[in-house]
């Protein structure tokens, strides 16, 4: 992922107001290790039930960025092991949480949202590039191979859900 900037991020919010967007607080930009990520999302230290997910989204013009809005569910009173939707992880079970995202336009104004269990610290590019087990993988030479597509498919699903929230219609 290319480095963005906050005028990027607070202008590319999809599922957010103007208002909304520059409310948001953001992390130390310049703090961020950018290679290695595929997204990246933070949790709003003055609103905790807020986060954001930033995507640079490649499109046929060049890198495009989106931003989401986020809000995380109410957690269950017993805490239950999932498994992130995105990274799809088997081994960071305890650390996944129900984030849910109000759609794009009208449909979100009235109160239509999707949800989706997402690491709750955006650590999806770190599980995702980390080294398979035994269990995964029998054969050394297939580790690369198993991490580039385990890369691919987090891109996939997280830009699926981004574009299911940017659908007006």
């Amino acid at each position: 992922m290319r480095a963005v900037t906050e005028a990027e991020i607070r202008a590319s919010f999809v599922n957010a107001s103007k208002g909304e967007a520059k409310r948001a607080n953001l992390p130390d930009l310049d703090g961020i290790e950018w290679d290695g990520r595929d997204y990246f999302g933070w949790i709003d230290p003055k609103r905790e039930q807020q986060s954001y997910a930033t995507f640079v989204v490649e499109t046929e013009d060049g890198d495009a960025v989106r931003a989401l809005l986020l809000r995380r569910g109410t957690p269950p009173k017993e805490r239950r092991k999932l498994l992130c939707s995105w990274c799809q992880d088997i081994t960071a079970t305890d650390n996944v949480t129900l984030y849910v995202a109000p759609r794009a336009g009208t449909s979100g104004r009235v109160g239509n949202t999707v949800g989706t269990s997402i690491c709750t610290d955006f650590s999806c590019s770190r599980n995702a590039r980390r080294v398979p087990n035994a269990m995964e993988v029998q054969d050394e030479a297939e580790r690369v191979a198993w991490q580039e597509l385990r890369v691919a498919q987090l891109r996939e699903r997280s830009r699926h859900f981004l574009d299911l929230i940017s659908e007006t219609a």
